[in-house]
């Protein structure tokens, strides 16, 4: 008899706990929160090392085109 009652007792207070667990108190939603807060700017920092990356890459372009047109009218010049 004992015994069944201290499994009954486990079994009820397992069932308490377990529906304690389902509802998410205002330290888990603020975690969640901060959660997606973070994956948020993770994503914006990304697309924004990606567009100064592009941004780099026209820059050398345009560098590389500055020296081929230099060296295009210093020989022309010599030329002359």
């Amino acid at each position: 008899m004992t015994f069944r009652i201290t499994v009954l007792a486990l079994i009820l207070v397992a069932a308490i706990v377990a529906s304690g667990c389902e509802k998410k108190g205002p330290a888990e939603k603020a975690g969640e929160k901060i959660d997606r807060a973070y994956t948020e700017a993770l994503e914006k920092a990304e697309e924004a090392g990606e567009k100064m990356e592009d941004a780099g890459e026209k820059i050398d372009e345009a560098i590389r085109k500055a020296e081929e047109a230099v060296e295009e009218t210093g020989d022309a010049v010599k030329d002359d």
